[in-house]
């Protein structure tokens, strides 16, 4: 019923609320189409700029190189922030889980510069500034899913007669993947963010970070909106995939959630 869209923690069957979704987004294509702003471009320009970005200027071949690169830094990302976030059971290792987070507040413009000085090649510094930038969120988000492990969990653990590190294992290394699986999808945007950053500055592989500085240095409005609105796609399809994958390999992870 459509009743239910205005009553808070309702939730309305699938068909109701993809037709809200669709009717609010027919909505703000109408309004952009007959009343767009002054300064932004139309609807049609953009879908004009669109069509050209992908004939004539390879738009979907630097989408596919950003994507490998971003995907290939995630996944070298994931496995680090795992080792550092896992060590924080072992009060040794916990002052580097606490550094790594912290220095999620250093900026990239420096740190680009250390690490090509350290590296030979412009993809190995593009790759490892997008790694380091992710790392440190994820080991932030990361470590804090670890900390909401309570003393019942590991107790029970205990009296099925569980060593300590079998218990960990058990409770937070298989425990917590669901929750694991959220933070990577939660930080994945901050790869996306960072892309265009360090494809700007080593243009040699290309990327669809050098096609967005190129329209917007020569004031192609419309190829920038039409390039962002790409980008946006692409990140919502890559978070719903994510959500999917939590969904179909930790169907539990929804059974605490309010209805």
């Amino acid at each position: 019923m459509l009743k239910d869209l205005f009553v808070p923690n309702a939730k309305p069957r699938p068909s109701v609320f993809l037709t809200m979704v669709g009717c609010q987004v027919l909505f703000l294509l109408l309004l952009w189409l007959f009343y767009p702003l002054q300064l932004f471009p139309t609807l049609g320009e953009v879908g004009t700029s669109f069509k050209d970005l992908v004939t004539t200027q390879g738009l979907i071949q630097e989408l596919w190189a950003s994507l490998t690169t971003a995907l290939g830094a995630l996944g070298i990302a994931t496995v680090l922030a795992l080792g550092i976030s896992y060590l924080t059971a072992l009060p040794f290792f916990r002052p580097i889980a606490y550094a790594a987070s912290k220095m999620r507040y250093l900026t990239l413009t420096g740190l680009t510069f250390f690490m090509a000085l350290l590296l030979s090649s412009g993809h190995q510094v593009k790759l490892s500034v997008l790694v380091f930038g992710a790392t440190v969120y994820l080991v932030t988000g990361m470590t804090s899913a670890i900390l909401t492990t309570t003393q019942e969990e590991m107790d029970h653990a205990r009296t099925l007669g569980m060593s300590e590190w079998r218990s960990f294992y058990e409770v937070v290394v298989l425990g917590k993947l669901d929750e694991m699986l959220e933070v990577v999808r939660q930080n994945f945007a901050i790869i996306w963010t960072m892309i265009t950053l360090v494809e700007t500055l080593y243009q040699s592989e290309g990327g669809i970070g050098l096609l967005l500085y190129k329209q917007n240095r020569y004031l192609h409005l419309a190829g920038v909106v039409a390039i962002q609105l790409v980008i946006l796609a692409t990140g919502a399809a890559q978070d719903y995939l994510f959500a999917f994958l939590r969904r179909l390999f930790f169907p539990y992870s929804e059974l605490s959630t309010a209805k």
